[in-house]
């Protein structure tokens, strides 16, 4: 709790003698800031603008904790003039919503009133961090069926630069203490087909996007692919509550194409029109990722 005195020019000059000097030692590619509400905006837009004289391509994302106050995290764009990208707060905020209400949370507003809609140049992505996991000060975890959706909703769109949290890749284990002081125990298991998700970010969520928010428990887009990643494009259904199916276009250059769900999720193939739709499918409070056989 230190405090750090931002108006003395001489602070101002020793953190930036001190990032000059960590980048010369280290080299690093970006920088996360930690608690920004809490300092000066005003030196931040000097410090960076000092680091990228070193580095121009610097990338700074900065913690601003506000869930659900997007008005909070647009204010702070505003007075750092879109300097640093921001941790999406408020869609977190919507992520552990969704995954307490199940089918009663309206999948069509899984982004309003977030950064990643507002703003999505400067939207940094998140399901869960070292503050929201169980036991933590912002304790909001997502629950663990909501994740592999949420995870959807940021690898493979393209809004937002997505940031995983390291025990959904590789689960944790820790002790800590409960609300009424006593020791509790927590384990977390790694999210199911987050490898899957990562590879299919990679190989077909490519080219342009067609959203399909047409109903409260069941959502869906298409990534129509690239010439230049042979076999990308993919369709992609979300259900928080039961089954559910979608009929959306893949276009007329996958007419009459045999697709499979990617993930495994849904275990029958579906063959496309002369159109290049179909009628995909996903079970409940699941997703599925629909791709060229």
């Amino acid at each position: 709790y230190a405090d750090i005195e931002f108006r003395n020019p001489a602070v101002r000059e020793e953190l930036k003698y001190w990032g000059k000097w960590y980048l010369e030692e280290i080299g690093f590619d970006g920088v996360r800031l930690d608690a920004v509400k809490h300092m000066s905006p005003k030196f931040y837009n000097e410090w960076l603008g000092y680091m990228r004289s070193l580095k121009p391509d610097l990338f700074a994302v900065g913690e601003y904790w506000a869930p659900g106050e997007l008005p909070l995290l647009l204010k702070y764009v505003e007075e750092t003039s879109g300097r640093m990208s921001l941790f999406d707060a408020a869609l977190h905020h919507s992520f552990h919503s969704a995954s307490n209400q199940g089918k009663d949370f309206d999948l069509t507003t899984i982004f309003d009133n977030s950064l990643t809609k507002e703003s999505p140049g400067l939207s940094v992505t998140v399901v869960d961090n070292h503050d929201t996991q169980p036991l933590q000060s912002l304790e909001a975890p997502v629950e663990a069926w909501f994740k592999p959706i949420a995870y959807s909703l940021m690898l493979l769109r393209d809004a937002g630069y997505p940031c995983l949290f390291y025990p959904d890749l590789y689960g944790a284990h820790y002790t800590g203490s409960g609300r009424d002081g006593s020791d509790v125990e927590i384990f977390l298991e790694p999210c199911a087909h987050i490898e899957k998700l990562l590879e299919a970010r990679q190989r077909f969520a490519h080219g342009d996007e067609y959203d399909y928010f047409d109903h409260p428990n069941c959502i869906g887009w298409t990534k129509a692919g690239v010439q230049e990643i042979p076999g990308s494009g993919c369709a992609v259904i979300i259900s928080n509550g039961d089954d559910g199916f979608k009929t959306m276009s893949m276009g007329k250059n996958n007419a009459n194409a045999t697709f499979i769900d990617f993930l495994g999720n849904h275990p029958e193939e579906i063959v496309l029109n002369e159109d290049g739709a179909g009628n995909f499918q996903v079970p409940a409070g699941r997703v599925s990722v629909w791709i060229r056989k």
